[in-house]
């Protein structure tokens, strides 16, 4: 079974940049897109990028020019760079992967099925 360990949240002020990382192992990585999700208490889960196995990307909502991911496939490793927080991007990270590409669903892609999710990495930010 496949499992994704996320890292790199932290406490930070507004308009800091953070850099978070979701390691894959016991998977087909390169047969898998990656999802960043945020999860925020009394909320729902909402996506906030993805990428491919060949790279194409799709970012959702306030994440478009702010947010970087990238993926190092002979790391097994994605990263998702944060610019510019803003109080409203507090929450919990959490990866998950998807057998398969995502973006082809354009901004439908946080509604599929993932198969396996990490536990995620808290960022707080504060004015």
């Amino acid at each position: 079974r496949g499992r994704l360990v996320e890292s790199g949240g932290d406490s930070v002020e507004s308009g800091a940049s953070l850099t978070l990382s979701c390691k894959a192992s016991g998977l087909d990585y390169s047969s898998y897109s990656i999802g960043w999700f945020l999860q925020i208490p009394g909320k729902q889960r909402e996506g906030v990028a993805v990428i491919d196995n060949d790279g194409d990307r799709n970012y959702v909502g306030s994440a478009k020019g702010r947010f970087i991911v990238s993926r190092d496939n002979g790391q097994t490793t994605v990263t998702l760079e944060l610019n510019d927080l803003q109080p409203e991007d507090t929450g919990l990270y959490i990866c998950a992967a998807r057998r398969g590409p995502s973006t082809p669903f354009h901004d439908r892609w946080p509604t599929l099925v993932f198969d396996e999710w990490g536990q995620g990495t808290q960022v707080t930010v504060s004015l």
